[in-house]
């Protein structure tokens, strides 16, 4: 497979689309599901010369299938968290280098240079959760803030860390670990951003999201929760710095399609499914029909309002069993 442009120079919608193009005719041919699953639906890779007709793969396809065209072995496979009723995801990951230069350099579009943060993180540590791909994320994030760490099991702890940490400090964590901290504890956290990572189904009732934003907010007396965008079967995080509205580095786009018919991608303000296109996925398939359903608006931000009917709950809300 030749080398694409570099995803990290792209700055216009002409150079995202160029690029867009190029990966999908050749993942449509090296990606063995993808190709079949193309053939299925009738679409033929050299008729389609706008970024806005690419068929995305549905994401269940990553519990089935190997989604990967790497030459060589990948380095890591990567999986989703799941019950016993649930299959997992798995996501080769040809080069870790090149999912922690995708990891840094978002982290960098939305909050500057890692060194200038503490980042505790209320997650399962890396010996605990291998094969999860936020969990190895935080753990080389907080390698390259110098400061902070896991603290899963230990409110006390962590609080008492954070509280002579003098840096400005990012407090990421799974949803319901981030309620029981605020119900046991609600402690003031000045100086820190409070991100949460997803929903809390088999461990704490789930709430909307605005009502559950606002008491982590009331208990940590912070204005506005953070959120995290990611998953197994994805090489990009995107972020919300508050208000579920959420954005995403320059190679990543999300759109809207109708839920009763996957190939018909709906306007911006539209609500509906998400398709997320992710240009770091540069070895398995970049353009997957996720199972959540949401709103895009017309600058390119999006909101999460749930999952599609009968769709199996992501792993992030599962990480710890």
């Amino acid at each position: 497979m030749k080398e694409p442009c570099d995803i990290f120079d792209i700055k216009t919608e002409a150079e995202f689309e160029k690029t867009a193009l190029d990966l999908f005719r050749e993942q449509a041919e090296k990606c063995q599901p993808y190709r079949e699953y193309l053939s299925l639906i009738g679409a033929k890779p050299a008729e389609i010369r706008e970024y806005a007709k690419i068929p995305h793969l549905p994401i269940e396809l990553f519990k089935t299938h190997s989604i990967y065209c790497g030459k060589a072995e990948p380095e890591i496979i990567f999986t989703s968290s799941a019950t016993t009723r649930m299959t997992p995801s798995r996501h080769p990951m040809r080069s870790l280098a090149h999912y922690e230069k995708t990891f840094l350099e978002a982290f960098r579009t939305f909050y500057g240079e890692p060194s200038c943060w503490s980042l505790y993180a209320l997650l399962p540590n890396y010996l605990r959760r291998q094969g999860s791909s936020l969990v190895y994320m935080a753990d080389r994030l907080i390698k390259k803030c110098g400061s902070g760490g896991f603290y899963l099991d230990d409110y006390e702890g962590l609080l008492h860390d954070m509280a002579t940490d003098p840096k400005p400090k990012i407090l990421l964590g799974v949803s319901y670990a981030l309620w029981d901290l605020a119900e046991k504890h609600a402690p003031k956290l000045p100086n820190t951003i409070v991100m949460e990572t997803g929903g809390m189904k088999g461990y704490r009732e789930e709430l909307p999201k605005e009502e559950f934003h606002k008491i982590l907010c009331t208990a940590f007396g912070v204005e506005r929760i953070h959120s995290e965008y990611g998953m197994a079967e994805l090489t990009t995080q995107a972020y919300s710095t508050g208000g579920n509205r959420f954005r995403c580095p320059a190679w990543m786009r999300v759109t809207v399609r109708d839920v009763n018919d996957p190939t018909d991608r709906l306007p911006a303000g539209s609500r509906g499914g998400l398709n997320v296109t992710d240009l770091a996925n540069r070895w398995s398939c970049a353009f997957i029909e996720t199972q959540d359903a949401g709103r895009v608006f017309p600058d390119g931000s999006f909101e999460i309002e749930g999952r599609i009917d009968h769709a199996e709950i992501r792993g992030c809300n599962l990480l710890v069993q």
